[in-house]
């Protein structure tokens, strides 16, 4: 019987501002081997989204149905529409040996390491909250009370760092790149991951 290993699920979060969606588009350019976790979502699809591409689209109803019956890994409902990660897509794309990459917010992290503790946990920090601040006004999308909402979040969020298995400073996207891709490279190499291959290897 050979051995397949099964693929990692990574589990990329941080305070909002932080850059969790630039840090991800720049590894996507980099073609690197991480999958990207497709959502549920019950909102309506935009010109030129695929059902199954961009996202799962799916009635209130069978949104409903798919919390029930634990069909999620996590879920939150933002501006009126409900998105979640589906535990089916996530576990099939492992099983094929893929690694899986999920980009949410801390909560939805939380939520994750509830149902699946094996999964690798990365937090993406500011260099310091200054910075994450100048970030947060950079959009010009905020109000003042907003912004300052937001800092009161992200603090007691970087205290929530500890559940984490990895801490990565997003002070160069790249930079950031580089050490995401070198904790996944380590984290294949572990014993515990490939200790049954060479035992499968032994027997033979």
């Amino acid at each position: 019987m050979s051995f397949k290993e099964k693929g990692l699920l990574v589990v990329l979060s941080g305070p909002s501002g932080v850059g969790k969606g630039t840090v991800c588009k720049a590894l996507r350019k980099r073609g690197t081997q991480l999958k990207y976790s497709i959502s549920a979502t019950t909102r309506k699809p935009r010109e030129g989204e695929i059902d199954g591409v961009h996202y799962f689209f799916k009635t209130r109803e069978q949104f409903e149905q798919m919390i029930k019956q634990e069909k999620l890994l996590e879920w939150a409902e933002y501006v009126g529409n409900c998105y979640g990660t589906p535990v089916d897509y996530v576990r099939e794309s492992l099983e094929c040996g893929e690694d899986v990459i999920l980009e949410i917010e801390v909560q939805g992290a939380l939520q994750v390491k509830k149902k699946f503790p094996e999964a690798l946990f990365i937090f993406l920090a500011p260099p310091d909250l200054d910075e994450l601040k100048n970030r947060i006004v950079g959009r010009g999308t905020e109000t003042a009370d907003l912004i300052e909402s937001r800092m009161s979040v992200a603090k007691s969020e970087m205290e929530l760092m500890q559940n984490y298995n990895y801490v990565v400073e997003n002070d160069q996207v790249e930079k950031a790149c580089d050490r995401i891709e070198a904790i996944v490279l380590a984290e294949h190499c572990r014993v515990d991951r490939l200790i049954e291959k060479y035992i499968e290897n032994g027997r033979g």
